[in-house]
């Protein structure tokens, strides 16, 4: 691996080759000239040898093929890289194979992966990168270094792991940052302590890997940089909802200092059902703003704290709430939660006058539609009620308004044995409804 490596006088550098002349498939059509053209089956009367070396530049064809395919499929560079090494040893016929790294900060190549050494080798092994070594040169230069005999070099350095592993030979290939970048990852390296020779054919075809490689880091590289960007958005976008429910908040104070210093009842019930409105929106604002999905509230938390800031307004009522665990967009959720707080302010006005009494509230979801109901067992609506009608009710209006705001339907029942029940029907959209996981596996996760 390239920790070690030291070159032979075999050893060779070079910047490219003839791409026709390395290629291994231009290499298949010389090796085949040199058969008897007059044979009617030449491969087959051919000597074993070279049977072999096409069976061997025709698998290494399909290793590049099936990383290809890999590197497509995964965007975890550890995993790419440890199977790159893992196809490089076995397409060179050598047992270990090495990806290095450059680390910018102590100015060495790291080992990211690699197969073949001994326990605890990957994770230790690191060399500099000046021309010492094989894998330093290959690095240092942009040049492709074949050494096929470490021990007669005298101008690299042999590590001690490399002759503990008993490398006789060496092939390093620098890696590139992206298809046409100028600077490099690092280096791809194959090792084998058998005698034999890597040549221009080989060095090729490392190449091909070590360029899917690079790739693959960029596309790495570039999805860091998108998430750091969508990770900051996120930031902003929850920092302006966080600021959006405090000025809110500011304008609810106000508004019930006001209520408290007015001296006519109705201006100050108008007040303080417009500080409830108020508060209702920057309640939303604030679940934007904590949620852990981006542009969506938790509808069940949502509700819970609803229901603890409405219990003050209530009275002697008693409120309850129940939910589903839905995620809704902030688009349903702000007139969503105006129309729960329109809805539960009418059942404590008009439900129980002169007493008190139960208030439920519930949202659940069905078939992609959200059922959300407001009930009471009250006195019930007056004869002839129709929502409809023109009406002097603010609060109705508003519950209209919002209705066809959110494209729904409001249906309004009797309760049994007295109340009113309100039924409210929203389509959810894509990507609203209770999370995945919940509905993709009941009993255990995936």
């Amino acid at each position: 691996m390239a920790i070690a490596a030291g070159s032979a006088l075999g050893c060779t550098g070079r910047r490219g080759v003839d791409r026709q002349a390395a290629s291994p498939a231009w290499s298949i059509i010389i090796m085949l000239r040199t058969l008897d053209e007059t044979a009617p089956f030449p491969i087959f009367l051919r000597r074993a040898g070279v049977r072999n070396e096409l069976r061997y530049r025709l698998k290494q064809q399909s290793l590049l093929a099936e990383f290809s395919r890999a590197a497509l499929q995964s965007r975890d560079l550890q995993i790419i890289l440890q199977r790159a090494t893992e196809l490089c040893a076995e397409g060179l016929d050598a047992p270990f194979a090495a990806a290095m790294e450059f680390a910018p900060d102590v100015r060495r190549l790291i080992v990211r992966a690699g197969v073949g050494w001994a326990p605890n080798t990957i994770d230790h092994a690191s060399l500099p990168t000046d021309a010492g070594s094989p894998a330093g040169y290959a690095f240092q230069n942009g040049q492709t270094v074949i050494c096929n005999d470490l021990s007669s070099e005298p101008r690299f350095q042999r590590l001690r792991v490399l002759a503990d592993h008993g490398i006789q030979r060496s092939i390093n290939v620098p890696i590139k940052r992206g298809a046409n970048g100028s600077a490099f990852f690092g280096v791809l390296e194959v090792d084998s302590p058998e005698p034999g020779r890597f040549d221009e054919a080989d060095a090729t075809f490392l190449a091909g890997f070590a360029g899917l490689v690079g790739i693959a880091v960029e596309r790495h590289n570039a999805d860091a940089r998108l998430q750091e960007a969508f990770d900051y958005q996120a930031m902003l976008t929850r920092e302006m909802s966080h600021r959006v429910k405090n000025s809110l908040s500011s304008v609810v104070a106000m508004l019930h200092i006001q209520s408290r210093s007015t001296q006519s009842d109705d201006v100050r019930r108008g007040l303080q059902e417009a500080g409830s409105r108020v508060a209702t929106i920057a309640q939303v604002h604030d679940h934007l703003s904590r949620g852990t999905r981006l542009g969506f509230i938790d509808l069940a938390v949502f509700m819970d704290d609803f229901c603890s800031r409405m219990h003050g307004a209530a009275g002697t009522n008693v409120l309850c709430c129940h939910a589903d665990a839905i995620q809704l967009s902030a688009d349903h959720a702000l007139p969503l939660g105006l129309l729960i707080n329109e809805l539960v302010t009418n059942a404590v006005k008009h439900a129980y006058p002169g007493g008190h009494g139960a208030i439920d509230v519930s949202a659940h979801e069905t078939n992609g539609c959200l059922h959300v109901e407001v009930s009471d067992h009250g006195i019930g609506l007056p004869a002839g009620f129709d929502i409809d009608q023109p009406r002097a009710s603010l609060g109705f209006r508003i519950i209209k308004g919002l209705v066809r705001q959110l494209r729904s339907h409001l249906t309004i029942l009797s309760n049994t044995p007295s109340g009113t029940r309100f039924l409210f029907e929203l389509p959810l959209t894509s990507g609203e409804g209770a999370p995945t996981p919940n509905k993709a596996t009941p009993t255990a996760p995936v």
